[in-house]
C-alpha cells in the first residue's frame, strides 16, 4: 500500500489531518498543497514548479529512513538533489553499515508508509528513539517542502515554523 491521502489515513497512528490540526493550534504557518501522489524525487520534479513561489530560497527534501548494524534508526533528511552514499553517511552519523528500513519497520518508528518520508514523522519517531538529521542548507532556506504524513499532500513551511515544530516535539535536528 502506498501513502496516498485517502487510502493512508487507515491505520497511521496520526492521521494527516490530525497533524495539520495540531500544527493549527501551535500556530505554526504552513502553505499545503494537493497533487497527484509523490513517490520519487522524480516525481517530485515534476510538480515542484507549480508549487514554489518566484524568488523563494526553498529546501525540497529526500527523506532516508536508515538503520545501522546495531539496530539503531535514523531519518535523515537532506536536499533532494543530494546524492548519498550510504557509506559515507554511515560514518558522518556515528553508525556503520547503514542500510534502508522495511517498510514494517517504518510503519513502527515513524508511522508512516513508503513514500510519505517526512520531517513531521519525527511527531512519531521522537518517543520511539530514532535520530533525526537535517541538511545544513535548511538553516539558509526560507521555506521547507515536505509530506504531511501522506504523499498526496506537501507543505511548505517557513524554516522558523519548522523549527518550532521540533521544539514542541522534544527534537533537536542533528546538521548535516
Amino acid at each position: 500500500m502506498d501513502a496516498t491521502h485517502a487510502a493512508s489515513e487507515e491505520g497511521l497512528p496520526i492521521s494527516c489531518e490530525d497533524l495539520l490540526s495540531q500544527l493549527n493550534s501551535w500556530g505554526i504557518s504552513y502553505v499545503l498543497h494537493e497533487h497527484a501522489p509523490l513517490r520519487t524525487v522524480e516525481d517530485a520534479k515534476a510538480v515542484e514548479g507549480a508549487l514554489l513561489r518566484p524568488g523563494e530560497q526553498a529546501l525540497r527534501l529526500k527523506n532516508l529512513y536508515l538503520r545501522d548494524r546495531k539496530k539503531r534508526n535514523y531519518l535523515v533528511s537532506l536536499e533532494q538533489d543530494r546524492d548519498v552514499d550510504l557509506k559515507a553517511l554511515g560514518a558522518a552519523l556515528g553508525g556503520g553499515g547503514l542500510s534502508f528500513g522495511s517498510a514494517d519497520r517504518l510503519m513502527e518508528f515513524l508511522g508512516v508508509r513508503p513514500g510519505a518520508v517526512t520531517p513531521l514523522a519525527m511527531i512519531n519517531g521522537a518517543s520511539k528513539g530514532v535520530r533525526f538529521f537535517m541538511d545544513a542548507q535548511a538553516q539558509q532556506a526560507d521555506s521547507i517542502y515536505m509530506h504531511p504524513l501522506v504523499n498526496t499532500r506537501t507543505l511548505a513551511m517557513p524554516r522558523a515554523d519548522l523549527m518550532v515544530f521540533f521544539e514542541r516535539i522534544g527534537v533537536t535536528p542533528e546538521w548535516i
